[in-house]
């Protein structure tokens, strides 16, 4: 199982250089703006989001834009744990592991509090399965969230079947292109 992982994140890591930039941030503006529609999230007070790293779908402008309407929860990665903070604007982004901007404020910790959670993932497949990066970071935080989850991702990290273990977290939905 850990080499089919393996291999996957290998072949989903190469696909990503196949595309530009600019290409990766117009799927990123397609797939959000498929996001907005969804009603999970039209109906979401708070959400818990993440800030992209460069090969994610790109979600920077989308937590701003939105951080004036919603309120935004942002992960932070200590140690082999992500801690969930409230995000209060750009201006209170530090770096933090793995070169993510993660925000410096209030930790947040009313996990029922939180309507829906959109996660990103490597892989995903139709039936919710999801591929992280290996560390395992919201294979352990995810059990603790009751809320909708939804994975988005680009088009070519929708695959047939994710490898899946007991442990692995399913998505409610996965939103792509």
């Amino acid at each position: 199982m850990k080499e089919r992982k393996r291999k996957l994140r290998k072949w989903i890591a190469q696909e990503k250089t196949r595309y530009c930039d600019s290409t990766l941030k117009d799927l990123s503006a397609d797939i959000l703006a498929n996001l907005e529609k969804h009603p999970a999230f039209e109906e979401a007070a708070t959400l818990l989001l993440y800030h992209s790293l460069k090969d994610e779908v790109q979600t920077h402008s989308f937590i701003e834009k939105w951080s004036k309407k919603k309120t935004i929860i942002l992960p932070v990665v200590i140690g082999e744990e992500l801690e969930l903070r409230l995000y209060t604007g750009p201006q209170d982004l530090a770096i933090g592991a793995y070169g993510i901007a993660e925000p410096t404020g209030k930790v947040f910790t009313d996990y029922k509090a939180i309507d829906l959670a959109v996660i990103p993932g490597m892989a995903f497949d139709k039936d919710g399965h999801r591929l992280g990066r290996g560390k395992g970071y919201y294979d352990k935080l995810l059990p603790y969230i009751p809320a909708v989850k939804i994975g988005i991702c680009f088009p070519f990290q929708l695959i047939e079947e994710v490898p899946a273990e007991p442990f692995d977290i399913c998505m409610n939905t996965i939103i792509t292109k």
